[in-house]
């Protein structure tokens, strides 16, 4: 399973697509919406994704980390569209044979999966709102020069709202 998607994420679904009988351990991840970044109370936010290259870049990943770490399986899911606090806008499951390779590979997916995804973050807060740059959790005005010139998979880091077309 890996899925962009405007809908709720149900994490008993992913735990239903990494079931596997050779595994001993299971690891999810879920990334919520909290009320508070950089010092700015959050209200939502908001995501939108270039899909069909953000789903095929989430089955490169799992690709990769199965190799890497002798997963059984993998599902990966982030929402697009306004997610209200507390609710998730990711999910990772992964299924291994032992506890330490699931951990090391969920942790490994979500780092690689908010540095090259091609999945875009507003963050709405009182008073205002911004684009997330580097996809990192970092308001804009806290990322150096250096890390807003390094370019991704989707040709480029954007510095403003993703385009019609690009979604």
């Amino acid at each position: 399973m890996f899925r962009v998607t405007r809908t709720s994420i149900v994490p008993s679904a992913l735990l239903r697509a990494v079931r596997d009988p050779a595994a001993g351990a299971v690891v999810t991840f879920l990334g919520t919406t909290r009320n508070e970044n950089a010092g700015r109370r959050v209200v939502r936010l908001e995501y939108e994704a270039f899909s069909r290259m953000a789903e095929r870049e989430m089955r490169a990943l799992a690709a990769t980390a199965t190799k890497r770490w002798a997963l059984q399986k993998v599902a990966m899911v982030h929402r697009i569209g306004i997610v209200p606090l507390g609710e998730a806008s990711v999910a990772i499951a992964v299924s291994a044979g032992h506890r330490a390779e699931a951990f090391a590979a969920c942790h490994w997916l979500i780092d690689r999966l908010k540095e090259i995804v091609p999945i875009w973050k507003r963050e709405h807060f009182r008073g205002g709102q911004v684009w997330i740059g580097p996809q990192q959790g970092i308001p804009e005005a806290s990322v150096g020069r250096t890390a807003a010139r390094r370019t991704s998979a989707c040709g480029g880091r954007r510095r403003h709202a993703p385009r019609r077309g690009d979604r």
